[in-house]
């Protein structure tokens, strides 16, 4: 049975390939007859070649440009900066493809309706998964599920949005790692945004108490603990909730720093502060019961 089915899957693909051969060569045959293709001179050539060149020029200065003049000017501005890069890289990849295909091509309405075919041939039976992400990112574009500067995550991937290309997103890592996710994984998996486009991103740090352990006190700490520190954002509200657990009881401190990407550093103080204070205090932490009490 399985070799059946690996015959199938062979002649099925078998077909496709005859059949997208012969569909492009017929529409190549018809772009050779409608004369798509413009024969360019030598100057039409430098100048496409020049326009390629300024194209990738400017891209480069955008993403360069645009890391360093976030990092000058105030913070509350840093984001706004960020989220200007994928429209801009959009402007000039458009006005690129604008300047070029005069160049190389008769655009005559026939011409045009010939080449719409042929591109959309293309990418439907070559480029399938590269044209779907290119789509999802022109539509994550507009609908603004994320922008740039903020952290989201995507699957099992969490970061900070470093870079917005034509085919992926591209995540900073809390482990300093690259990870780049093509646009098309973002239409059939969730997307988690911890900050939306604003600075600051609520954290929340958990501890554990032992039941006999001084409740409200173990809660002054923790509140102490935000107030306290550098990093907290003192204009949004600082949040404790305490829940029960068959073994402990359960402390979620919910506060915000100033800036998000400082959220392991913010959630470090915030750890550091806490448990100097619950040592002070003698404040017992819950016992793992052993194979005895199990």
């Amino acid at each position: 049975m399985v070799k059946g089915v690996k015959i199938a899957i062979a002649t099925t693909i078998a077909v496709l390939a005859l059949t997208s051969l012969a569909t492009a060569q017929d529409l190549t045959t018809a772009a050779d007859a409608l004369d798509i293709f413009k024969r360019p001179n030598t100057s039409e050539i430098l100048q496409g070649s020049f326009a390629v060149l300024a194209a990738y020029g400017l891209l480069f200065l955008i993403r360069i440009g645009t890391d360093i003049l976030s990092e000058q000017v105030p913070r509350r501005f840093r984001l706004i900066i960020k989220q200007s890069v994928p429209f801009l890289k959009g402007i000039v990849l458009i006005v690129t493809i604008a300047y070029l295909l005069p160049l190389f091509l008769n655009l005559t309405g026939s011409n045009l309706i010939a080449l719409t075919g042929t591109i959309a041939v293309a990418l439907g039976f070559a480029f399938k998964d590269y044209a779907s992400s290119i789509v999802a990112g022109v539509v994550n574009l507009f609908e603004g599920p994320f922008r740039m500067g903020d952290r989201i995550q995507i699957g099992d991937h969490y970061g900070e949005v470093i870079d917005y290309g034509l085919r992926g997103v591209r995540l900073q890592t809390p482990d300093d790692n690259a990870v780049t996710i093509p646009h098309n994984v973002t239409w059939t998996n969730p997307i988690s945004n911890a900050n939306s486009g604003q600075l600051e991103a609520q954290v929340m740090t958990e501890f554990y108490f032992a039941h006999e352990a001084n409740t409200e006190l173990a809660v002054e700490i923790l509140y102490q603990a935000a107030y306290s520190s550098r990093y907290t954002q003192l204009k949004l509200p600082v949040m404790v909730v305490v829940s029960e657990e068959t073994w402990a009881t359960h402390l979620k401190l919910r506060s915000y720093p100033m800036d998000a990407r400082d959220e392991y550093i913010y959630k470090t103080d915030l750890i550091l502060r806490i448990k100097k204070a619950c040592a002070r205090h003698q404040l017992p932490y819950p016992r793992t019961p052993g194979e005895e009490e199990i």
